[in-house]
């Protein structure tokens, strides 16, 4: 059973998590307050692991000017034992398109490229707090062009 302490703690987790992604903030050890050692980040441009899991996020943000994920919805399910568990929530993610997409797709172009979707993980227990081991981007919606260089999302 999930406790009212483990659901709140795993939901300012994301909070954190999303603000960090926003405000980039993942330099030198800042991924230890939010990823195990053995994290896997699986998005729509490619599944990474461990300490690439936040390379490939930070090559992903670093395509924009600026982002903004906002969360809502969380639902936490803790695993009998209490030491892990699930986590899913709805995601509105904002890119504003960096100069080099800009300009590739004109002036008149869209400058935000939008994303509605799906985030689930897997968590653990540490002696730290709760820590992703486990996160999934599954977009549902898209609105405005990717990147250059970047496919359909």
């Amino acid at each position: 059973m999930t406790t009212q302490t483990d659901h709140t703690e795993i939901t300012l987790l994301v909070d954190r998590f999303f603000r960090a992604l926003d405000d980039r903030e993942f330099q030198g050890n800042r991924a230890e307050r939010f990823l195990t050692e053995d994290a896997r980040m699986e998005t729509p441009l490619g599944t990474f692991e461990g300490a690439d899991a936040l390379r490939g996020t930070e090559e992903a943000l670093g395509r924009y000017e600026r982002t903004q994920h906002i969360a809502s919805g969380v639902l936490v399910e803790t695993a009998e034992g209490g030491d892990e568990a699930t986590a899913t929530w709805n995601a509105l993610m904002t890119h504003v398109h960096g100069d080099a997409t800009r300009q590739m797709y004109g002036a008149d172009a869209d400058p935000l490229f939008t994303v509605g979707g799906r985030f689930d993980a897997g968590l653990v227990r540490t002696t730290d707090g709760w820590r992703f081991r486990r996160v999934a981007v599954h977009p549902i919606w898209t609105q405005g062009r990717p990147p250059v260089g970047v496919g359909d999302a």
